[in-house]
This record gives C-alpha cells, structure tokens and sequence, in this order.
C-alpha cells in the first residue's frame, strides 16, 4: 500500500457528517478570522470535495448529486439567514441540517 492509498484510505474512514461540518463551519471561521473570504472559501471547498468522495463511493451518483447540492444551498442560504437570526446561529444551522442528512444518507452503518 503506498502513502497514497493509505491517506485516501484514512480520509474513507471519515464519516462526511464530519468533513461538512468542517467545511462549513471551518470556512466561516477561517474567513472570519483572516478576513480573507477566499481562503474560507477554499476551506469550504477542499472539506466539499472531500465529502463527494464519500457521498460517490458510499451512496453514488444521486446521493452525491443531492448531498452537493444541499452542501452549496446550505452555504447561499446561510447568508440571508444571518441577517435575520445572526451569523454564527445562521452556519450553526445549515450545517445541523447538512449534517443530519449525510448521517442519515451516507454515514449510517452498513452503507
């Protein structure tokens, strides 16, 4: 087994609840606290690429598609809803709900 297939082995055994919330709450943070907002971008979109890898392998093409698409409606509605509740209440709660579905969909045992 090279580096390789032990680091892509090792990241499979992170449950995608797990990479969501990092990306999403990750990416916020990361450009609060820099104030650079591409680079939580890029946080959020490394921790989304992640993710797909194990929304493909675990629960294929159609999960992937809905989990992604959830994943990017998450962060744009993230944004009119802090104005109505506040920002960190705002990503706490589209990622509750990103989380929530990728336990169910993907993360379960047995998937």
């Amino acid at each position: 087994m090279s580096a390789l297939d032990g680091a892509v082995a090792a990241a499979e055994s992170v449950p995608a609840a797990v990479l969501v919330t990092g990306g999403l709450i990750g990416g916020y943070a990361t450009a609060r606290v820099t104030g650079v907002r591409p680079l939580g971008g890029a946080v959020l979109a490394a921790a989304g690429a992640a993710a797909a890898h194990s929304w493909w392998h675990r629960g294929g093409p159609a999960t992937t598609a809905a989990l992604g698409g959830l994943y990017v409606l998450g962060f744009g509605l993230s944004h009119p809803l802090a104005k109505r509740i506040g920002a960190w209440p705002s990503v706490l709660a589209v990622t509750a709900v990103n989380a929530a579905a990728n336990a169910v969909l993907v993360d379960r045992p047995g998937r």
